[in-house]
Formats: C-alpha cells, sequence, structure tokens
C-alpha cells in the first residue's frame, strides 16, 4: 500500500514538473479589442456609411422638431389673441406631433442601434480573423482579449492587429 502511495505520488510530482515546463515554454499576447475598435479604419468606415444611411432620417427629424417648436412659440406668442377652438386645435396639433416626434426619435434611434450592431458584429469577426492571423505569424499559444489585470507590453499585440487592419 506504501508502495502505490509513493508511486502515485512521484508521478503526480512528475505530470507537475512537466506541465510546469510546459507552460513556461506557451507563448502568449493579449489584445486590447476596445482600442482596435476606436482605431481602426473599419471602425470609421463603418460609422460614416451608417451616418449616411440615416443622414436623410435624422434630418427630417430635426425639421419635424424646428416645426413643432414654432407651433409653441405661435401658441405661446398668439394664445392669448387666438379663439378658445383656435387654442385647443393648435393644443391638440402640437399633443398630436410631440408625440408622432417622440416615436419617431424611439424607432430612429432603435434601428440606429440594430444597425450598429450588425455592421460592428461583421467587423469583430473580420477583427477576431486578423488577430488570428497576427497571432499564427507570431508563434504564440495563447491570445487574450479582456480580464488581462496586467501584462508586459512585449506581449501586446494590440498595434500589429491594428498595423494589420489598417492594410
Amino acid at each position: 500500500m506504501l508502495k502505490k502511495v509513493t508511486l502515485f505520488g512521484l508521478m503526480a510530482l512528475f505530470l507537475l514538473s512537466l506541465s510546469g515546463a510546459a507552460v513556461s515554454a506557451t507563448k502568449i499576447a493579449y489584445v486590447e479589442v476596445g482600442k482596435v475598435l476606436q482605431e481602426s479604419p473599419q471602425v470609421k468606415a463603418v460609422k460614416e456609411k451608417i451616418r449616411k444611411e440615416f443622414s436623410k432620417r435624422d434630418d427630417q427629424l430635426v425639421s419635424e422638431q424646428k416645426k413643432l417648436k414654432k407651433l409653441k412659440e405661435k401658441l405661446q406668442r398668439d394664445g392669448s389673441i387666438m379663439s378658445d377652438a383656435e387654442v385647443k386645435r393648435l393644443e391638440r396639433d402640437i399633443i398630436a406631433r410631440t408625440r408622432k416626434l417622440k416615436n419617431a426619435q424611439s424607432e430612429f434611434q432603435e434601428d440606429l442601434a440594430l444597425r450598429q450592431n450588425e455592421e460592428l458584429g461583421k467587423l469583430r469577426k473580420v477583427i477576431a480573423e486578423v488577430i488570428v492571423k497576427v497571432a499564427k505569424r507570431g508563434g504564440y499559444d495563447l491570445v487574450l482579449e479582456s480580464g488581462v489585470v496586467w501584462a508586459n507590453d512585449k506581449v501586446n499585440i494590440t498595434k500589429q492587429v491594428l498595423k494589420e487592419l489598417k492594410r
């Protein structure tokens, strides 16, 4: 029985020493994906594409806001000289336009967020492919994206990933 425990202990010690050697030979890096998303030319292009795509709707919302503001100013300015019927009609019109504008703004924000998430999802796939490419080229065994508390700058491959994305 003692021989089995001793043999088991020696095997465990041997396996631990092997795993320590394997770990020390592992090449590890990390990438600041947030920085990549801020600085890559693809993100800037996506933002510009979405801005152009949504600019017409945004302009329409701004125009409706201006119209609503003018109606409110008219009611405030001329309300005292208008008939009660005219005041009530204008107030109802303002309320209806305000509701419509709020709904349109809410729909706009939802559509914009969906579109941004869609494009950023595509871009994240491209970034992941580039990270893998840089990692393979650099001979890394493991690349971490987040959750890194501290790492030496020599294992940070963010600049290499950005350089590759700019190609």
